[in-house]
């Protein structure tokens, strides 16, 4: 696609708004003609999906008209697209496993049809019974396959192989799941609750999407979290991949239940007022054959690239051929089934840096906009993340779409009319590892107060981050969780609330929220958590595999320890939930990023304004600063609104929140008034209880 714009010039190319994004970021000038030809094979594309391919709505609805599919009279119709096969049959149950009683028309482009009366008035295939595609490859031989557009897919049962069925889903409508409420109205800072379906349960097994809706839905909304991100949707039959590796792109896993109980949750969580993302991956595809996309024609190509090109050499899985308009279709159509049929509001799209770049990101990014606009992007990718955003704001227009991203494209997160990729936040992703960078190599009192502020304000101007402090990725066994990294030496002995806290749980408990309140409040314009990392889950994730005899021990997330009011576990939920219920109140992810008025190395303090609070961390091993000179541009009377060292939080109350405290006329740290505070903290040998303190104009 996009081969006829070779003998235009792209200066020529008219980018609607491509001089707001100059005017913004001077640096990416000498570029603009690399930005034009992006936008004009993007143009392009368009023009051939309206002209040539059925216009953008029809075509972004590929799940109408292609898979397998009950007409108003009962009939069937059937339409692949398998440009390398023979000739296709679809064969099971319902023909007895008939390999040649069905087969399909041959039509353009690589593209079968098959029809199949009514029998006597009623569908031809029964509900749930096993269905396959045959495929008759150009040597002949016949193999089984599972349509790429197959709806619900299942394990199979003991001594009944490894691979998955293709289950034909045609419920009767009364046991049809039909959703009632409301979209939620896209978030304006959001904050996100990061979570497994399986592994939400506390029992040593896969968990539900009801017994999600029932038990954990209520945890997220008393939490504060305005936004939902559920992870391995999209069935996977290797369930350790974290859904990963994809095998059936438009079938929900059935691992967790059907296709209906999925609607059902999305549907309570919208009911509550969660706004809803789906992790998608479009970035590759298991090479599975058997349940997968791969080798469906016979070839090694049809979905993916051919040869090497179309193999990921870390990931051992397929990529996908963008440049080939039935792949698009196939993934874009993909994002719009799982926004209209199962009312998911955005997507997170993973593994973006793997798609932008040829050498799929393996190497370090310098920052220099040369890798940025260079030959080693792949074009086909990025055009295709242009249409896909492109495609959410034309036909779903409260979607948000966030990008996985490692390399810090250029305008990946500006309008795709500046000539942009056009997604609205990108993950930060410096961030968490700037944590346990620190965690793993360096003793507290050793932490760069400049590194850590510079990590964390380091984005792009006005393109939108999502900050976090730790992920599913930081949660997996082979690393650990920061609750790990800062107690796991105690942390089985010493959370209890009937015995004082050694100095080890001190400091932990301590860190434990300044990292994350530091991290909310100034690393980006949304805040993302991992589900139990809020108060600290013990510890890591493990699925069940051969190394650790399938056990589920650590697939798990295990709420009887915050649910405990005499564990500490509980006090480091409730002060995630103040911490949510602040920023709902002051709004700082939607504010313009913080001024920071000092950070200082020696007090190892850091002090900061956004959206009207003043932020003060001391992060010293060994002083207490009972009255410690901060600046603050607006003056008045200010007054405490969040402390670290609340009792509630696991603190020691020592600061209280009906002190007033106000600003006097001396400037101090470039701003035009100050006042004194007090940031103290608790020794313990050579370990510290350090204090947050955040105030508010009164």
């Amino acid at each position: 696609m996009g081969g006829r714009l070779s003998a235009l010039d792209p200066m020529e190319v008219p980018v609607p708004e491509l001089h707001v994004l100059l005017e913004r970021d001077q640096y990416l000038k000498p570029y603009e003609r690399e930005i034009r030809r992006r936008y004009a094979v993007f143009s392009d594309s368009l023009e051939r999906i309206d002209n040539e391919l059925g216009g953008l709505d029809a075509f972004t609805r590929g799940y109408e008209t292609f898979g397998i599919h009950v007409n108003h009279d009962n009939s069937i119709s059937c339409k692949e697209w398998a440009p390398g096969a023979k000739q296709l049959y679809l064969t099971g149950e319902f023909n007895n496993w008939n390999r040649h009683s069905h087969p399909f028309m041959k039509c353009d482009f690589g593209v079968w049809n098959l029809d199949i009366p009514a029998c006597e008035g009623s569908c031809p295939i029964e509900h749930l019974s096993e269905i396959k595609i045959c495929v008759q490859t150009r040597n002949g031989d016949m193999v089984d396959r599972i349509s790429p557009w197959a709806t619900y897919a299942v394990k199979p049962g003991p001594n009944q192989g490894q691979a998955y069925k293709h289950l034909f889903w045609n419920p009767p409508h009364y046991l049809k799941y039909f959703p009632n409420a409301p979209r939620p109205r896209k978030p304006n800072g959001l904050r996100i609750y990061e979570c497994h379906i399986g592994i939400a349960t506390n029992e040593c097994r896969v968990g539900s999407y009801k017994e999600f809706a029932t038990n954990v839905v209520p945890r997220i909304i008393k939490l504060g979290y305005n936004t939902v991100q559920i992870m391995a949707i999209m069935e996977h039959a290797y369930y350790a991949s974290f859904g990963y590796q994809v095998t059936s792109f438009f079938a929900a896993s059935s691992r967790f239940g059907t296709p209906d109980d999925l609607k059902e949750l999305v549907d309570i969580c919208h009911q509550a007022g969660l706004y809803v993302l789906l992790d998608i991956v479009h970035s590759h595809a298991s090479k599975n054959v058997l349940d997968g996309l791969n080798e469906f024609d016979g070839t090694d190509s049809c979905y993916f690239h051919s040869g090497p090109r179309g193999v990921h050499p870390l990931w051992d899985s397929r990529l996908f051929d963008y440049s080939q308009p039935e792949v698009l279709r196939f993934l874009l159509s993909n994002l719009r089934w799982y926004y209209e049929e199962y009312k998911f509001d955005g997507f997170r799209f993973d593994g973006v840096t793997s798609m932008l770049y040829h050498n799929r990101g393996t190497q370090g990014f310098s920052g220099d906009y040369n890798e940025y606009f260079g030959l080693n992007v792949d074009t086909d990718a990025l055009i295709y993340l242009m249409l896909a955003n492109h495609v959410m704001r034309i036909t779903c227009p409260n979607t948000i779409t966030i990008a996985e991203d490692v390399s810090g494209m250029p305008a990946l997160c500006r309008p795709v009319d500046e000539g942009g990729i056009g997604f609205d936040y990108r993950l930060g992703m410096a961030i968490p590892d700037k944590w346990i960078e620190l965690l793993k190599t360096k003793r507290d009192d050793e932490w760069d107060m400049g590194n850590i502020v510079h990590t964390l304000t380091n984005r792009r101007w006005m393109e939108k981050t999502i900050a976090y402090a730790e992920s599913h990725d930081q949660a997996l066994v082979g690393d650990k969780t920061i609750a790990f990294w800062l107690m796991d030496k105690e942390m089985y002995s010493g959370m209890s609330l009937l015995f004082e806290a050694g100095p080890i749980i001190d400091r932990g408990i301590a860190l434990h929220k300044m990292i994350r309140l530091l991290t909310h409040s100034l690393g980006g314009e949304g805040y993302l958590n991992f589900i139990g990392n809020e108060f600290g889950h013990p510890e890591w994730l493990d699925f069940p595999r051969v190394g650790n005899n399938e056990s589920y021990h650590y697939a798990r997330r295990q709420w009887n320890l915050v649910d405990d009011t005499n564990l500490r576990y509980h006090q480091l939920g409730d002060f995630d939930s103040a911490m949510n219920l602040a920023e709902s109140k002051y709004n700082w992810l939607q504010a313009q990023p913080a001024y920071i008025s000092w950070k200082h190395e020696s007090d190892k303090v850091i002090v900061f304004e956004r959206a009207g609070l003043l932020f003060a961390f001391n992060f010293h091993p060994t002083k207490s600063f009972p009255d410690y000179r901060v600046g603050i541009n607006e003056a008045g009377t200010y007054r405490i609104v969040l402390d670290t060292d609340q009792k509630q939080y696991g603190g020691y109350s020592r600061l209280s929140g009906d002190i007033d405290y106000t600003t006097q006329s001396e400037p101090y740290a470039g701003r035009k008034c100050s006042f004194q505070v007090k940031l103290l903290q608790k020794f313990y040998l050579c370990n510290v209880k350090y204090v947050f303190l955040c105030c508010y104009l009164c």
